[in-house]
């Protein structure tokens, strides 16, 4: 009895410092802002798509085969013979009561099924590209502070500008042709082969990663020269604060200067762009997607539109619109806890 009174106590304890816990706090809040923006999202989304020329149904008329019969069975099927905001509110309501985004006009399956194959891939591609481009980027760009105007520093700061002078579809235009002028050395299409059931499971990944190779290179590389920028400017700013020349005339190596002192207060506003980055990822992921036919979320967003499927649409933009917020919120918490003195309450 004593044992389960304290079990209790502990319990209880622990909960009441979880639910006064800042962190805590502040995560619940940012998804009680998250359900609005979500809400916001997916009323612009639908009221877009209705306000446009045409609809699904409108495709089929022009068939023949199709009697007026059916089409007008179909709109009831799909419920479009209902008002505008009837439509919407009966959308919404499935997918809080039974988590159900619809069927797909197209697909004749439903779209979370759909989406639940896409978002991986999509994720996928976002997420390589993310740690390539920091993986990369942030070292040059420290290289190039260290190197202020040196030969390095002005070699890396042309491959910059270089970079980012490209837009992402030029990219992805040159990189198809190079596929092409190299066949078979870079695969073009799906992001697998034709025998990857029949691959060992390292062979699977490798499969994987040797698809992935192009769309990864057009992803990041806009997004590695802009970091690379922001990452050198922001260094040789803390590299000329008081503390830092401290530092350096109490005799501290060189390096330690650089890599503990300078380099932990240059990254922070990086970490705030973490958010930001996977924006702009996931947007550029969806053009990336379409040249390589890469099987992401993007691809099928924009089959979507062109076919007018209403339901897919609002549920692709919705998910891009959890996928922003999750990334945004994972920024934040990374900030505070790469620099414990910032209030979370500030990040807002």
């Amino acid at each position: 009895m004593t044992s389960t009174k304290i079990s209790l106590e502990t319990s209880r304890d622990w909960l009441i410092k979880l639910i006064t816990n800042e962190t805590f706090i502040y995560v619940v809040k940012r998804l009680l802002q998250a359900l609005l923006t979500i809400f916001l999202a997916s009323a612009l989304s639908f009221f877009i798509m209705k306000l446009s020329p045409g609809d699904y149904v409108d495709t089929l008329r022009q068939n023949p085969k199709i009697s007026p019969e059916r089409i007008e069975e179909i709109r009831r099927q799909f419920g479009l013979d209902k008002s505008w905001p009837e439509q919407f509110w009966l959308w919404l309501g499935r997918i809080v009561t039974k988590g159900d985004f619809g069927t797909s006009f197209v697909y004749q399956r439903s779209v979370g099924s759909l989406l639940l194959e896409r978002v991986p891939a999509t994720l996928l591609l976002a997420i390589a590209s993310l740690i390539t481009t920091w993986a990369i980027a942030i070292p040059l760009g420290i290289l190039a502070a260290v190197k202020q105007n040196r030969g390095t520093d002005k070699v890396l700061q042309v491959i910059s500008y270089a970079g980012q002078g490209f837009p992402s579809f030029i990219t992805a235009l040159f990189l198809l042709f190079l596929a092409q002028i190299t066949t078979p050395l870079f695969p073009v299409g799906n992001m697998t082969s034709i025998d990857h059931a029949e691959l060992t499971w390292l062979g699977k990944i490798l499969d994987i990663l040797w698809h992935m190779i192009l769309p990864l290179i057009a992803l990041s590389i806009t997004s590695f020269a802009g970091l690379q920028r922001i990452m050198r400017g922001q260094l040789l700013d803390v590299l000329r604060q008081d503390y830092i020349q401290t530092a350096r005339a109490k005799g501290l190596p060189e390096n330690r200067v650089i890599y503990v002192h300078a380099l932990r207060n240059a990254i922070n506003p990086l970490i705030t762009l973490l958010g930001f980055e996977l924006a702009s990822l996931l947007s550029g992921a969806f053009i990336t997607e379409n040249f390589f036919n890469w099987p992401g979320l993007g691809k099928l967003t924009l089959q979507a539109v062109l076919a007018k499927d209403q339901y897919l649409v609002m549920a692709s933009l919705v998910m891009s619109a959890v996928l922003l917020i999750i990334g945004n919120l994972i920024a934040d918490l990374m900030l505070k806890a790469a620099d414990p003195r910032i209030k979370l309450e500030d990040l807002n």
